[in-house]
């Protein structure tokens, strides 16, 4: 039993978190050890298992990051990204797997990260599941083929409780169509439209994002040439699919070099 990996889970009693409690007490390959809430929470102090209103875990949240980071061989990170750039240092000093579901990153905190992987395996993604990662393999190649005549246009569509846009999953395919087309997403991507913009720059990279309801997760990358369009797309119908790829993800990097990795690492499609 004690030879299964210790997880630490952060921001414990967010959806994914909850997912994510559920998924690794479920596991035979790992175990779970410590719940992380920020300082003030209704839940720190409680047994995690009674707080999420099911039996009695012999967990306690808690809001002490150096006292769970110290229990943890893997830890599953699903914040925010100012939380997830403290954490990369503290599981950088423990020398735990971090794995980091968080989006909306800006370049300035994606530097932050990189120190604490010359000390320990970061697996960073903007989306955990297979199908997602697969399509932007396809979309890499289909940029890569088609010229500046096709307009790209992402299209995402989340929930109403998503803070970032675009999603962190748009950002990923708007990077694999630019390193197709051999350009730099920062130099090509049109963001937001609003008012007299004038006519779509060629070569350009556009993004559309839709916040509604429950949606979990939809994106479309089209292509829009003359006469033609083709478009590129995923559906994600259960939440559990990312938490199910962080798991992936985790034991993947038990056995991995210090460094930054990320799905496609993982899965081999590199």
């Amino acid at each position: 039993m004690t030879d299964r990996p210790g997880v630490l889970i952060t921001g414990v009693s967010g959806r994914m978190g909850r997912m994510l409690t559920e998924l690794v007490i479920a596991s035979d390959d790992m175990r779970l050890v410590a719940a992380l809430e920020r300082p003030g929470h209704e839940w720190v102090g409680q047994d995690l298992g009674l707080a999420m209103g099911r039996g009695a875990l012999g967990i306690t949240v808690t809001d002490d990051p150096l006292e769970a980071f110290a229990k943890a061989q893997i830890v599953l990170d699903f914040t925010a990204p100012e939380a997830s750039v403290e954490f990369a240092r503290l599981a950088a000093q423990a020398r735990a797997v971090h794995v980091i579901g968080t989006t909306g990153f800006t370049e300035e905190q994606l530097a932050a990260l990189r120190p604490a992987a010359r000390h320990a395996v970061i697996i960073r993604a903007g989306n955990m599941s297979l199908g997602v990662n697969l399509l932007t393999v396809l979309v890499r190649m289909v940029a890569e083929k088609l010229d500046a005549d096709y307009d790209i246009e992402i299209v995402e569509a989340h929930h109403n409780r998503k803070v970032d846009a675009p999603s962190g999953t748009a950002l990923m395919l708007g990077e694999a169509a630019a390193e197709g087309r051999g350009v730099k997403l920062a130099e090509v991507a049109d963001r937001g439209r609003d008012g007299i913009t004038g006519p779509r720059e060629r070569g350009h990279i556009g993004f559309s994002a839709i916040r509604g309801g429950d949606i979990i997760g939809e994106h479309q990358v089209i292509f829009a040439g003359q006469g033609e369009r083709l478009v590129l797309g995923h559906v994600a119908s259960d939440r559990a699919l990312f938490a199910r790829g962080a798991l992936k993800a985790a034991l993947w990097g038990m056995n991995r070099k210090p460094g930054e990795y990320d799905m496609l690492d993982v899965l081999g499609l590199r």
